[in-house]
């Protein structure tokens, strides 16, 4: 039910994120969903990618500050109120978010990679609620 996501540190300076990017590309580690942020000098790329051992270790032997953590990925109707729906769901449970983004499928539906403050019993209450979690097999599927 979890997904492992890769954050790499980078300097905030031109071609920092290219070179990145293209060292990713030529050991041919696909990117299937990101999310980058600035705080001054550095930046933090999160990946989430079909083989984030592979990732990591590319990125590792690049020489770039790297770290995985697990994150989950909501299924949410690509409609007004699809967040609200699922953060309301929570709010009973004293379940905090630490951060998300997001991507939209072509089938009417988006799916939300959000790291909680619980992952264990916000998977189980969203599920309850009848929100699926997705696996990396079924998020990576065509």
């Amino acid at each position: 039910m979890k997904i492992r996501q890769i954050s790499i540190f980078l300097e905030n300076q031109p071609g920092r994120l290219s070179a990145l990017c293209q060292t990713l590309a030529d050991a041919d580690v696909n990117l299937s969903t990101l999310m980058l942020s600035e705080a001054g000098e550095f930046g933090l790329m999160r990946i989430i990618a079909p083989d984030a051992d592979k990732a990591r270790s590319v990125v590792e032997e690049a020489g770039y500050a790297v770290t995985a953590s697990e994150v989950l990925a909501i299924q949410v109707p690509d409609k007004p109120g699809g967040l609200a729906s699922v953060l309301s769901a929570l709010d009973p449970h004293s379940i905090s978010v630490e951060y998300m983004y997001a991507f939209a499928c072509r089938t009417g539906r988006a799916i939300m990679i959000i790291r909680f403050s619980d992952l264990d019993r916000a998977a189980d209450i969203l599920q309850k609620a009848g929100f699926k979690v997705v696996n990396s097999s079924n998020l990576f599927a065509p």
